[in-house]
């Protein structure tokens, strides 16, 4: 009996530190916010979701996250100090356009100077944009240039139809995020410019498609599209193509980046 009760405590310990030591990774549902009718015609949120299994949702990167022990949440409001305090990583995809929202939610001042002092505090912080007909970069720009980053109107990685798939081809052979993975899938994303505290991760041809910046204590990763999504990790691709070792090498990577949260 005392082996069992010791055993029991032992795995209750287990538990309880392995929930503390989840990283909660926060997804934004907020500047990101298209809806569409479900089949029983009542509004649904869409499009770069956790819960979503669609070629459109994250589902799989979501899978991804949980596989290497991070906890998952999604934010519907504007971050703040308070909202954003136990999260470890702040993934903002796809800022709404006009023609995506009737009331989009564009990122202001006062959101910037919420999320920038959450990096430099420690947080880590993924922007995925895409290509400029469809993202809102304005305001999604203030918020990348506080890291010294700019998402530009350049169309880059250009992919006219599943015929022509290597013309969306990232090598990554032997790079320092991407260490499993040689060749990552990336599709109609927008150029990045970086200065200060910015550099070059990844390049579409003579042009930057991923950029990375140390802000204070907390990082920033930022993407010209958002390529994780289900579609492009769920198998389609031609061999040759690594987007889900990419994803896991990302995964660990943020998380390797990111402090505990309490």
């Amino acid at each position: 009996m005392k082996k069992l009760i010791t055993a029991i405590i032992i795995l209750l310990v287990f538990n309880m530190t392995a929930k503390a030591q989840s990283k909660l990774v926060t997804l934004d549902s907020y500047f990101n916010d298209e809806h569409r009718m479900d089949a029983v015609g009542a509004l649904e949120s869409y499009h770069y979701k956790w819960e979503e299994t669609d070629n459109n949702g994250f589902s799989i990167l979501a899978d991804v996250f949980k596989k290497h022990g991070a906890a998952l949440t999604t934010l519907y409001t504007a971050p703040t100090a308070e909202n954003l305090k136990k999260t470890a990583i702040y993934i903002i995809v796809d800022p709404d356009t006009k023609k995506e929202s009737p009331n989009p939610k564009y990122i202001f001042p006062d959101n910037v100077q919420v999320i920038s002092e959450w990096v430099k505090n420690g947080g880590v912080l993924l922007l995925m944009a895409n290509d400029s007909a469809n993202v809102e970069l304005p305001h999604f720009n203030t918020l990348a240039k506080k890291f010294g980053m700019h998402f530009t109107d350049d169309l880059i990685s250009h992919v006219i139809n599943d015929q022509h798939f290597e013309d969306g081809a990232i090598p990554t052979e032997n790079h320092p995020i991407f260490k499993t993975s040689t060749k990552l899938f990336m599709k109609d994303a927008c150029a990045i410019t970086v200065s200060g505290p910015a550099k070059a991760e990844l390049w579409s041809g003579k042009s930057i498609i991923m950029a990375s910046a140390t802000y204070g204590k907390g990082v920033v990763l930022a993407v010209g599209d958002p390529w994780l999504y289900n579609e492009y990790v769920n198998g389609r691709l031609p061999a040759g193509f690594t987007n889900d070792k990419g994803a896991d090498d990302l995964v660990v990577w943020l998380l390797s980046k990111a402090a505990d949260k309490k």
